[in-house]
């Protein structure tokens, strides 16, 4: 007898349909996976014999053929020992076919029939749903993240055992669970909390408004992480696609569970240095999203940035540049989306004292030039603001800050955010200025002529690239929108230019 049951899988954040064809024939006993199927899934055999027999059902002594359509595209996972083994009793006859019609199945299987959690529910869920599936059936830890898809009906047995109850009832439990989630969890940081620093905290207001990417430079101890772990207390509330896309990519790479991302919260991930380039940008033999995936619509922290490896850090020259990585293997190419902002932390030398009044450098100007030729000219170049971080001196640290919170900070950030938004209304993917094209904005932003006579003499006194001059202007333009005027003045180009170093490199 043959079975035929639905389920999905994944390619990058997004699923696709599987068709779990199950065949039982006369023979002898023996299971063949066939359809490209990975070693995870072809251990199901073991997974889902066990499932079945501990859950009081008949394996009979036949030849199983289970094919995986479309069979040339390769399956990974675990998520398909709950549609195998739902096929397996189809085809010997202890389900009927019209009891997973129109249903889709996905989860692994324990040895005692539980069903586990598995990766992707929310790109699934969403598939399912544009694909018509009337009922989803999943494992009940992953019905939090596929109830996102509010219009998709979900059931969550416990067993197997239970499933198959239910399915010669013909009617399936429905799993509830509740999508709401406060916007922000609290702040448990905030800007209030750091002492001096007034320019490197409006060098992080404005990169937050305007979403640019920011290097801070300074001694160890002048607070510079600090700074950077406060970064998403004023960035505005992911909204409802954001929160999905991250969701989504949290969940592929197995991560969900440890973040935070459910509280509505942006994600921010700080990797150490000692982290791979596959680690960082993604890839492996099973393309998994990387560092800068999983800081999606969030931030990236490179603490001491000047301690990864370069090739690691010439990786991030494409995703800043597209907001997306193309990890291409031989089989096919797998797109994860990286719209990120890159916060760095370095020192200024390798002692880390050239900027430090309190201390005295003992590192040599080749030391220094050395070090600072760790970051690339073209990587640098992508880095839109470049902010010297001085030391704060012991007496003023027993001292109240006088700084703004991060709720004041963040409403001054979502009106520019807001305004540029209503710019950029008619460029899909472009939500704020960092993200606009460079020609583009200089031919529609109205720029005062001292202005502009500005900018262009002092880029070709800083030796500016065109990607330089534009960011600059980026900048301004970011400035002025938190001054919500519409013209950009000489001031607002003085500024942006304050955080441009000089040919390419970093102060």
């Amino acid at each position: 007898m043959l079975a035929a049951v639905r389920s999905a899988a994944l390619v990058g954040i997004d699923a696709y349909d599987v068709i779990v064809e199950v065949d039982a024939a006369q023979g002898l006993p023996q299971w063949t996976i066939v359809g490209l199927a990975a070693s995870a899934v072809k251990e199901s055999r073991e997974r889902v014999g066990a499932a079945l027999v501990n859950s009081g059902f008949k394996v009979p002594s036949k030849r199983i053929t289970i094919n995986l359509a479309p069979a040339d595209v390769r399956k990974e996972g675990t998520a398909f020992d709950l549609p195998i083994a739902i096929g397996i009793l189809v085809a010997t006859g202890q389900l009927h076919a019209d009891s997973v019609a129109k249903r889709m199945f996905v989860g692994e299987l324990g040895l005692d029939g539980a069903l586990r959690t598995m990766r992707g529910a929310l790109s699934i869920a969403r598939h399912a749903l544009r694909a018509g599936v009337e009922t989803l059936v999943l494992p009940a830890a992953n019905v939090a993240e596929a109830a996102r898809v509010s219009a998709l009906e979900l059931s969550a047995p416990p067993t197997l055992s239970d499933l198959a109850r239910e399915l010669r009832g013909g009617v399936l439990t429905r799993a509830f669970q509740s999508t709401e989630s406060s916007q922000l969890n609290g702040d448990a940081t905030d800007f209030a909390d750091v002492v001096g620093q007034q320019a490197a905290k409006r060098a992080l207001e404005v990169a937050a408004a305007g979403g640019h990417n920011v290097l801070l430079v300074g001694p160890p101890g002048a607070g510079k992480t600090m700074l950077a772990r406060r970064m998403p207390t004023i960035l505005p509330a992911l909204g409802e696609e954001e929160a999905l896309e991250v969701i989504a990519i949290h969940s592929v790479a197995g991560v969900l569970a440890r973040s935070n991302v459910n509280e509505g919260t942006r994600p921010f991930r700080a990797p150490h240095h000692s982290i791979s380039s596959a680690g960082l940008i993604g890839g492996g033999s099973i393309p998994r999203p990387g560092e800068v995936s999983l800081a999606h619509h969030g931030v990236l922290f490179l603490d001491e940035m000047l301690e990864f490896p370069r090739h690691v850090l010439d990786g991030l020259r494409q995703p800043m540049e597209d907001a997306k990585v193309v990890i291409a293997r031989a089989s096919q190419s797998v797109i994860f989306p990286a719209r990120f902002t890159l916060i760095g932390a370095s020192n200024p030398c390798p002692c880390g004292r050239a900027a430090d009044p309190l201390g005295a450098c003992s590192c040599s100007a080749t030391d220094v030039e050395r070090y600072n030729a760790r970051i690339s000219g073209p990587l640098a170049d992508r880095i839109d603001m470049h902010v010297t971080v001085g030391a704060v001196a012991l007496r003023d640290l027993s001292g109240v800050s006088s700084g703004d919170s991060s709720p004041s900070i963040r409403s001054r950030v979502e009106l520019a955010r807001a305004t540029q938004r209503k710019r950029f209304a008619r460029k899909p993917g472009v939500t704020c200025n960092a993200y606009a094209m460079g020609r583009w904005l200089d031919a529609n932003t109205p720029i005062h002529a001292e202005a502009r006579t500005l900018l262009q003499s002092a880029a070709e006194r800083l030796g500016l690239s065109a990607r330089g001059y534009h960011r600059v202007l980026k900048v301004a333009r970011t400035i002025a929108d938190l001054e919500d005027v519409t013209e950009v003045a000489p001031a607002h180009i003085a500024e942006a230019l304050r955080y441009r170093p000089r040919s390419g490199g970093h102060r």
